[in-house]
């Protein structure tokens, strides 16, 4: 027997019992089932297929809770090796970056002073509110700092050597806070 002569006597089996527009609506549910399984497609499929997992003998047990592994972080490097990083950006003539990199090393000087404990994600404001908290004094510079990086970094200003100037003083007056060292005389 040939295809379409099965097809034939087939599909004129199922239409004497089955009625056509029946047919044709569970045709038609079938499509948009599937279409919906094609839109909906990654929801429906698990990420990560289970796998089989062999049972250590050396396992703590099973009321432990899992052990906490920290996320990897950038190494701490001092306050200094920010300033120096910073000055290079500035003789480049790469500004933004180097009021970044003396940003940095306030953080870094502030934290090494227990100042403030900076955590991930932290942000400007934050960082002042919480340096303000703990030492009132270091607020107007801090902020002043904050805000030239802001205006650039975030407003994405064009940088230029005045903000990069503007930041070694700001950084300047926060060490003379920190170390209680006395200005050394009128600024030009």
């Amino acid at each position: 027997m040939s295809l379409s002569r099965w097809w034939t006597e087939t599909t004129a089996a199922l239409g004497d019992r089955v009625p056509l527009p029946l047919v044709a609506l569970l045709l038609v549910l079938a499509a948009v089932l599937v279409a919906v399984g094609w839109y909906t497609f990654p929801a429906w499929v698990p990420r990560r297929l289970p796998r089989l997992r062999r049972r250590r003998r050396e396992t703590a047990p099973p009321d432990a809770p899992p052990p906490v592994v920290p996320a990897p972080r950038e190494p701490e490097l001092p306050a200094a090796a920010y300033v120096s990083l910073a000055d290079r950006f500035a003789a480049e003539g790469r500004y933004a970056e180097a009021v970044r990199e003396r940003l940095r090393a306030m953080v870094r000087e502030l934290a090494a002073r227990r100042v403030v404990q900076p955590q991930p994600g932290m942000t400007v404001a934050e960082l002042v509110r919480a340096a303000t908290d703990t030492r009132p004094e270091v607020g107007p510079p801090l902020s002043a700092a904050g805000a030239i990086f802001s205006e650039l970094w975030y407003g994405q200003r064009p940088a230029s050597v005045e903000h990069d100037h503007r930041m070694r003083e700001h950084a300047a007056d926060l060490d003379r806070l920190l170390t209680g060292r006395p200005e050394d005389g009128p600024r030009p």
